[in-house]
């Protein structure tokens, strides 16, 4: 089916994307245009018209990477399984954080925060806050159907990812973690949810008898 004029085409979105991420990670923040779009396979206008500059490219890739950690909030179900829920976006940030293409552009992003600080706030603001904050978001809202108690949901947010990547992330990018396999990471996810909801979930209601032993005096 042709393109309605003005539509652009999602595989080339995503080829720019891709060549970006590389190109960046390769280069640095500096890395010319016209080297992204040579490896895309398209003009640098073509780049220029969709994303604009550097800045905007490169917020766009974390923005990318940023959704596809976070879509799991959104499936069908997630409300109704927090456990499931929070193992898949867990499993999500650690596959995203031990790809090598994402622990280069973070390394880049290092390098260069001195002298470009608010190209790497606006990568920090793109990718990890805003994945917190819609992780928040949920959170706040598990609460209010009262399948949570938090009082704190941002806070509970961080905790969690905190708890998720742990140390993980850091001997990543000395390069001195050991590679953890898929089946790893699914198994660390999933551990990590089970202890998030050993923290927050409602506590049981009491029984009669032990609201009656509970109030007895004591000694008796």
């Amino acid at each position: 089916m042709p393109r309605a004029p003005g539509q652009f085409d999602e595989s080339k979105r995503a080829a720019i994307l891709q060549a970006a991420a590389e190109v960046f990670a390769e280069r640095g923040f500096a890395a010319p245009l016209e080297a992204i779009a040579k490896r895309a396979g398209v003009s640098k206008q073509t780049v220029y018209n969709r994303f604009g500059g550097r800045e905007a490219l490169l917020r766009q890739v974390v923005e990318e990477q940023k959704a596809q950690i976070t879509a799991v909030l959104d499936a069908p179900g997630a409300d109704a399984f927090p456990e499931d829920t929070l193992a898949a976006y867990a499993e999500a940030l650690l596959q995203r954080y031990a790809a090598p293409l994402t622990l280069a552009l973070m390394r880049v992003a290092i390098s260069a925060a001195t002298k470009h600080p608010a190209v790497t706030r606006a990568i920090f603001e793109a990718g990890p806050k805003a994945s917190r904050q819609r992780l928040g978001a949920y959170l706040r809202r598990e609460t209010e159907l009262g399948r949570l108690v938090i009082s704190d949901p941002d806070a509970a947010a961080e905790a969690f990812a905190g708890m998720a990547i742990g140390q993980m992330l850091l001997s990543n990018l000395l390069g001195a973690g050991p590679d953890l396999d898929g089946a790893a990471l699914h198994a660390r996810a999933r551990e990590c949810a089970r202890r998030f909801l050993l923290a927050y979930a409602p506590l049981p209601p009491l029984s009669a008898n032990a609201v009656k032993q509970d109030v007895s005096p004591i000694g008796v």
